[in-house]
């Protein structure tokens, strides 16, 4: 098993910036891509960013731009770094461990944290 641990979170006004950050810890071994996903009140999760082990990085074309997904997924720590925050990026934040292979996501391999809350409110 995989535990994602995430930090982070808040309330920010609009326009603002803010970080969040995870790391992973246990059987972290099968693990190649580190990511961001969020939920926002009544809709689904959807992507935010992903990291690869080989640093290839993926984003939610509402985030590009504005958001900036880092970290060492060997070293198991992954960080979003949100600017120009826009009330509809509100949501609950997730981390995400997964092994991949291609677009292929094994479930056997697909690990979330419990979430972190972002607030972007005036």
């Amino acid at each position: 098993q995989v535990q994602l641990v995430e930090s982070g979170g808040g309330l920010v006004q609009p326009g603002g910036s803010m970080r969040v950050s995870c790391i992973a810890s246990g059987s972290t071994a099968n693990i190649n891509r580190m990511g961001w996903y969020r939920q926002p009140p009544g809709k689904q999760r959807e992507l935010v960013a992903t990291i690869t082990s080989d640093g290839a990085t993926n984003y939610a074309d509402s985030v590009k731009g504005r958001f900036t997904i880092s970290g060492d997924v060997a070293k198991n720590t992954v960080y979003l770094q949100m600017s120009s925050l826009k009330p509809e990026d509100s949501a609950v934040y997730y981390c995400n461990a997964a092994r991949v292979i291609g677009t292929l996501l094994l479930t056997k391999y697909n690990y979330w944290g419990q979430g972190t809350q972002v607030t972007v409110s005036s």
